[in-house]
């Protein structure tokens, strides 16, 4: 009888781990192999493709303490964090807007939650030279309707000046992906009771107030889970910066991430030791994107707690 028990307390496990084996199969070959194999060869020189001696982390003193590296490392680095700090103020902050805005309408609410989604659904690299065109000096509509309205002492070249090219890039990034945070914010709104915000109506509470003490408290699980994706997603950030300003991160590397190095120092440096070396480079962002999620998750994980006792 004990046997029986075992073995049918077993079988939720056993069909759970068919469930997941194929997704673990493609998890490790597309994700965990090049993740070790990047980790491997970021150990050891290289002559072309040609793997020579162990070198420990001379590559990684290389990428921290060398030229080109020594300056384009913190410039790239500097750029998505930008990103980030342009994706949380105005994506997310929009986004939330947004979703608080059509939650409150009825008939005509999935119509523009998909008109808002749906530049989330194309292609980046797409979106980054759609709006190449749109912001060129020469030709693009931006500029042109500026001037057309009198107000041509805006038009700018957006893209040429590296004052502004990385402004234009945070732009773009939030247009595309503003959608995102404006669903999982949707969803987080629609499972907030009525009745809570109704009793604080009753009780007179203001609409700004009901937001600040009632819904926004409601809506931080979101808030964690929307933080940490964007932070993952502008360190990793490629196709835009590379639709907009070339693999050379142009002008002047205004536009320079650290994907756009990787990229130059894997592909287009012509060092023959430029596998160990972007090697290095990706595994140092993976660790700053692995431990930055996580810190982010803990901060976020406490302050629920103190928030909900």
């Amino acid at each position: 009888m004990k046997t029986r028990v075992k073995s049918h307390a077993q079988m939720p496990f056993r069909v759970g781990m068919l469930f997941v084996l194929p997704a673990l199969l493609l998890f490790s070959i597309f994700i965990l192999y090049p993740l070790a194999t990047a980790l491997s060869y970021s150990f050891f020189s290289w002559k072309g493709t040609l793997q020579g001696p162990f070198v420990g982390f001379d590559n990684y003193v290389t990428i921290f303490t060398r030229a080109p590296f020594d300056e384009a490392l913190p410039n790239a680095f500097s750029h998505n964090l930008l990103l980030f700090a342009g994706a949380m103020i105005f994506q997310n902050s929009v986004g939330l807007g947004i979703a608080v805005a059509l939650h409150k309408i009825g008939r005509l609410k999935r119509l523009f939650q998909t008109m808002f989604a749906m530049p989330y659904l194309v292609s980046p690299l797409v979106v980054g030279y759609l709006w190449s065109l749109l912001l060129s000096p020469l030709f693009g509509p931006v500029n042109a309707t500026l001037k057309a309205v009198g107000l041509g002492d805006f038009a700018h070249p957006w893209l040429g000046d590296p004052n502004t090219a990385i402004w234009a890039i945070v732009f773009i990034t939030a247009w595309q992906w503003i959608g995102f945070p404006m669903l999982l914010y949707g969803a987080a709104l629609g499972g907030i009771p009525e009745e809570v915000t109704e009793a604080a109506e009753i009780d007179g509470a203001s609409g700004s107030k009901r937001f600040r003490l009632i819904t926004l408290p409601l809506l931080l699980p979101a808030l964690g889970t929307v933080s940490i994706l964007t932070f993952i997603g502008a360190m990793e950030a490629f196709p835009i910066p590379f639709a907009v300003g070339g693999s050379t991160g142009s002008p002047a590397g205004a536009t320079d991430v650290m994907a756009l190095l990787f990229y130059r120092t894997a592909f287009e440096s012509g060092d023959v030791g430029s596998i160990g070396n972007s090697s290095a480079l990706a595994m140092v962002l993976f660790l700053f994107i692995f431990v930055g999620a996580v810190a982010l998750r803990i901060a976020l994980a406490r302050g629920e707690r103190k928030l909900y006792g």
